[in-house]
């Protein structure tokens, strides 16, 4: 059966410079009110790698890492019907999308968005993309951290997300 499921405030400093956009965390995320907590993800170890932190560190101390580096997350959807936790079973016509309006209104340093999997970038392009008006910035689809996305090893998944993230930072991929 089905369920309603709602994604989490976004983590974001005001001076975040790149947004990452997941579709709806998972069962394992919103068990433990945590962004990317099931221990199979590879969101956290590719993220600590790129940002120069250390992936094992309690959640609060990843999540300053990230801002620190100005790197906010935050979900495409703000809620969903879904059974279980993969992408695929989400029921389309349940989908309600993010205030991100507001979100852009509040964070107008935001230069680059990241879309972690094709869900979330077809749930931008058909909720968001489709009904407002945004900043113009560069957006960039990088494979999925899921664990249900295992096509990529994640020597692979963390070479591409590299190669768009560490330019952001500052640095050469």
């Amino acid at each position: 059966m089905d369920s309603l499921v709602y994604s989490f405030p976004p983590l974001a400093s005001p001076d975040a410079h790149t947004l990452i956009l997941g579709s709806m965390p998972g069962l394992a995320s919103l068990q433990a009110g945590q962004y990317y907590a099931h221990p199979r993800n590879a969101f956290w170890p590719i993220l600590a790698d790129i940002a120069g932190f250390d992936s094992k560190l309690d959640y609060p101390l990843r999540v300053q890492a990230l801002q620190s580096a100005g790197i906010a997350v935050w979900d495409v959807l703000r809620s969903c019907r879904r059974e279980g936790s993969a992408d695929a079973r989400i029921l389309r016509d349940s989908e309600q999308a993010n205030d991100f309006t507001a979100f852009f209104r509040q964070h107008q340093s935001i230069r680059c968005i990241c879309f972690n999997g094709q869900t979330a970038a077809r749930a931008w392009r058909h909720h968001v993309l489709a009904h407002h008006r945004l900043p113009s910035v560069p957006c960039h689809v990088l494979p999925s951290t899921s664990p249900a996305h295992a096509r990529l090893g994640l020597d692979d998944k963390l070479h591409q997300w590299r190669d768009v993230l560490t330019p952001m930072l500052g640095g050469t991929p």
